[in-house]
């Protein structure tokens, strides 16, 4: 689950650069540009992608330009792989996790009748807790005006 981002992987005339272009924008019109992981923090996009392409072990740094990430790899490794790292960024859950299990169920909701027709959620005493007075109030007012207009 999550969402995919769409990556051109496209070579640079400099070797050992890749560039991958990406189907939205994630630096704004801002430069960006890490060479270590320490470097990314925050939850910005931009250190989001830096992080996971630096912790591969195949990146010494990355540049990031509205939606373009510039990528030097590492002599002696190829970008095999780190497309795929790119694509996945907001990839929040993968073939083979498993769903986190909650461990007290959500109370259920019964609804019962109201005295006045209408319907209580929980009964009464929690439908009135619930909901500022002047709300129930007016409501209560539609609603008769109502039963009275349609009877």
């Amino acid at each position: 689950m999550g969402q995919q981002v769409a990556v051109i992987e496209r070579p640079s005339t400099q070797p050992g650069v890749v560039r991958f272009e990406t189907n939205r924008s994630l630096t704004g019109m801002g430069h960006e540009r890490f060479v270590s992981v320490l470097e990314a923090t925050g939850p910005r996009p931009a250190a989001m992608i830096a992080r996971q392409l630096l912790s591969t072990g195949k990146v010494d740094s990355v540049h990031v330009y509205g939606n373009v990430v510039t990528v030097e790899i590492t002599r002696g490794y190829n970008s095999a792989g780190l497309a795929d790292v790119v694509r996945d960024m907001y990839q929040y859950w993968k073939p083979g996790m498993q769903p986190q299990v909650f461990a007290e169920a959500a109370p259920e909701v019964v609804a019962t009748p109201a005295g006045d027709g209408g319907v209580a959620v929980g009964g009464d005493s929690e439908f009135l807790r619930l909901v500022p007075a002047v709300l129930v109030e007016r409501s209560r007012a539609a609603m008769a005006k109502w039963k009275a207009t349609h009877s």
